[in-house]
């Protein structure tokens, strides 16, 4: 990877100190349960937000996208028991 740009410069500094936390624990967990799956998982979400960060039109449209009703509308969650 050597010469290549890093998503992570693409975060706030804050989110880059919670996205460190949040991997390290991530890690930690993973290897007390002898499985290491959840720390890439991890490493995509936040691959993720660091796009969004450097496009915040990305984000837009895939909010506003009409996705179709397969499922039909989100229920409000206050009115869920």
């Amino acid at each position: 990877m050597e010469g290549e740009d890093s998503w992570v410069h693409l975060l706030p500094i804050a989110d880059v100190r919670t996205f460190t936390a949040e991997l390290f624990e991530t890690m930690r967990a993973a290897d007390s349960a002898g499985n290491g799956a959840s720390a890439p998982q991890a490493l995509i979400a936040w691959q993720h937000t660091a796009e969004v960060y450097s496009d915040p039109e990305l984000l837009a449209a895939a909010l506003t996208r009409d996705h179709g009703e397969a499922y039909g509308p989100a229920p409000d969650p206050r009115d869920v028991a």
